[in-house]
């Protein structure tokens, strides 16, 4: 397999909605976290978990601009809206 094409490679990442690829983020984090692996595979992990991140970061700075461009249309008016940390959806 080539670098482009194996398992764990930027393409691979790039492909990812958001909710799975911050779902795999936080899943490699917690195995970082938790230790006991190779140095290899510790590199190769953290290697995902930045490529992860970038990711996120990517797509939820596209979901911000897109969310600005529309508030940002004649004729719509934005409306306030109660967001209560507690109300989110935990996965």
């Amino acid at each position: 397999m080539t670098e482009s094409t194996a398992p764990g490679a930027p393409a691979d990442v790039d492909a990812l909605a958001y909710d799975a690829a911050f779902a795999e983020l936080q899943r490699v984090v917690a195995e970082l976290e938790a230790g006991g692996g190779t140095l290899e595979g510790t590199i190769a992990q953290y290697e995902r978990a930045v490529a992860l991140q970038r990711h996120c970061e990517r797509l939820l700075a596209e979901a911000e601009l897109r969310v600005g461009q529309l508030m940002a249309r004649p004729g719509l008016a934005p409306a306030v809206v109660d967001v209560r940390p507690e109300d989110a959806e935990e996965e």
